[in-house]
């Protein structure tokens, strides 16, 4: 056996760990960015919805209200 059979072996044997390394970590990163544009998108329409629902009270706020017996 010869040196170069050794690390043709020791690189083949070594590949298949490697390659599902590497499916595993382009998954992972896939998943993590996709959670990363999932938590964007839901804070953008919870801050929509914070300022819709404080303007509505401003409205209110400022809208007259009736004194007791008016009606």
């Amino acid at each position: 056996m010869n040196l170069d059979d050794f690390w043709a072996n020791a690189i083949w044997s070594l590949a298949p760990s490697i390659g599902i390394g590497l499916i595993f970590w382009f998954v992972i990163r896939a998943v993590v960015r996709a959670d990363r544009g999932e938590r964007k998108a839901y804070a953008r329409m919870e801050q929509k919805l914070r300022t819709e629902r404080a303007q509505e009270r401003q409205k209110t706020a400022a809208a007259p209200k009736e004194a007791p017996g008016d009606g």
